[in-house]
């Protein structure tokens, strides 16, 4: 596997990353079409972006960061055969290595179903092996989701 670092994503890579973020979050967070993915990216300030290619160059997973009120703010998704193998703490620490502080909201139950009809289990306890602190009392609560906020501090 290779790790791609960008500041932009092409079309081919949106449209591909599209594909993983549908396949893997909880179906009910999906987005229908490529014009709804790219008006959410649009909306995040100062992206960076870490791509897990496979030798075919198939994106396997995505890190990507941003600006959110003044802080940094992240995101995972990893292809359900490219999870348990060592690649998220891998692409977390190159992420940690060029930032001092990253937030997250992690969805932290496994009421959730993916678009396959499997259950969306939580990452929550991967993000405390790998040095997040749960911030208990702040949580998202939207009708699509609900979340914990996650931060890690160096």
């Amino acid at each position: 596997m290779e790790f791609i670092k960008l500041t932009q994503l092409s079309k081919a890579h949106k449209t591909e990353i599209l594909t993983l973020w549908n396949n893997e979050y909880p179906e009910k967070l999906n987005y229908q079409t490529l014009t709804d993915f790219d008006n959410y990216l649009k909306n995040l300030k100062e992206q960076s972006h870490i791509l897990i290619m496979d030798k075919s160059l198939n994106i396997k997973g995505w890190y990507f960061d941003f600006i959110r009120e003044n802080e940094k703010w992240f995101a995972i998704l990893l292809d359900t055969d490219t999870q348990k193998k060592g690649f998220g703490t891998k692409i977390l620490n190159l992420a940690k290595n060029k930032e001092t502080q990253l937030n997250g909201w992690v969805i932290d139950h496994n009421n959730d179903i993916k678009k396959n009809g499997k259950q969306y289990k939580s990452p929550l306890d991967f993000y405390l092996k790998n040095e997040f602190k749960k911030i208990a009392d702040n949580r998202l609560e939207l009708e699509k989701i609900s979340a914990v906020k996650i931060k890690w501090t160096k």
